[in-house]
């Protein structure tokens, strides 16, 4: 099964080099490899990874040897300094060079001092599939379960999808965190990691994080950033008018996907008292990475006030319209839920589009506000960005 994902566009119309980082499984070496690049280095391999620690030279005698268009470099956080090369090649080629680099971690860059190429090249984000890129292939229960890795998506027995998603969190921990060193204390990361997991969707709090899986709250402060840089998890922040005001709220943490999610808590069961979590969970990495299949630009936020008004999400786009968004779960939504929208649009005072995202089947209106199913509700969320 062959899955179009909506970056691949971006990337062939890119003049500029191209950075991908994502989660491990979500793709990113099979879609570069779709676009048949023309030399190919997987710095994964480990006897390729030590030819090119041990030589400097390695990667500019491949390129004048073989004087390609397109250059693939897999898992490049694992040599960072390889990009002080990659930036005198592209400089050298004036435009007849371009290279497609991929990594799981951003952190490994940043904290070997990686160059990162400013102004030459483009970085960009892949997440699982989103329901844009599934189609007809979308099955929220599925979804909600299993979440959207590709692997997952395309693998009919469900023993062994489940297998695979047990197993992620384990091979995060020795192929990411402890083949990488980003953390001395495994056990300690390890046990921060179920505990956050277990709080996904929560407005994030590491004291109590801390005192569950029993680290110091520095300790808990560098997991998370862990977590974050190797784009396991992202924070949600608080929306405010105001950049001050953003900063000193509490921003919710989610984990990138529901299966993901959910191999890690060992449970992929959807009952009731679940679902409300997962529906929630799932919508808003959905709207997080079809944001970053679209270029990243729409900016994600929640809304809470101190009296308990709240919604769950408000995108702001690039071309300045906001859409309010809140799930439920449900089959049946009523003017009941609509308090947070009149919250918001009290407190806001500027036009913006109102949507919940539900769980029935059929569209409708409560006044000003759209009732849609997930996914004609995801969809909407992005309908200007989609179409212009």
């Amino acid at each position: 099964m062959i899955i179009n994902r909506k970056l691949t566009d971006i990337i062939k119309q890119s003049k500029k080099s191209v950075l991908l980082l994502g989660p491990r499984q979500t793709g990113k070496s099979t879609l570069i490899k779709s676009l048949k690049p023309d030399l190919s280095i997987n710095l994964a391999r480990e006897s390729t990874f030590l030819e090119f620690a041990s030589n400097p030279n390695s990667l500019d005698e491949q390129i004048l040897s073989m004087k390609p268009k397109t250059a693939f470099i897999d898992e490049v956080q694992r040599l960072p300094s390889l990009l002080n090369t990659v930036q005198a090649l592209i400089d050298e080629s004036h435009g007849g060079l371009k290279f497609y680099l991929t990594g799981s971690s951003a952190r490994k860059l940043r904290r070997g001092r990686a160059n990162l190429l400013p102004g030459r090249i483009l970085s960009l984000e892949l997440g699982p599939l989103t329901t844009e890129e599934l189609g007809e292939k979308f099955d929220l229960s599925r979804a909600l379960s299993e979440g959207t890795l590709p692997g997952i998506v395309t693998e009919p027995d469900t023993a062994e999808r489940e297998r695979i998603l047990r197993s992620y969190a384990g091979t995060y921990l020795q192929e990411e965190v402890q083949a990488e060193a980003l953390t001395k204390d495994l056990p300690g990361f390890a046990r921060f990691l179920r505990f956050c997991a277990a709080s996904s969707g929560q407005y994030l709090d590491l004291s109590r994080l801390a005192a569950e899986a029993q680290v110091k709250r520095a300790s808990a402060i560098r997991f998370c950033e862990i977590l974050e840089d190797t784009l396991i998890a992202f924070r949600c922040e608080a929306f405010a008018k105001s950049e001050r005001r953003r900063l000193i709220q509490h921003p919710r943490l989610f984990f990138f996907d529901n299966g993901a999610l959910n191999g890690i808590l060992g449970n992929f069961k959807v009952s009731e008292d679940r679902r409300g979590m997962l529906f929630e969970h799932f919508v808003t990495t959905q709207v997080y990475h079809t944001a970053k299949s679209l270029g990243g630009s729409a900016r994600i936020s929640n809304y809470r006030t101190e009296h308990g008004a709240e919604l769950d999400l408000i995108v702001e786009h690039p071309n300045g319209e906001l859409v309010a968004v809140e799930c439920k779960s449900g089959h049946t939504v009523t003017s009941s839920d609509m308090q947070g929208f009149k919250s918001f649009a009290t407190f806001f005072n500027k036009p913006h589009r109102k949507i919940v995202i539900y769980g029935g089947a059929t569209a409708r209106r409560i006044e000003d506000v759209e009732i849609l199913p997930c996914e004609e509700g995801l969809r909407a969320v992005f309908a200007s960005s989609i179409t212009s």
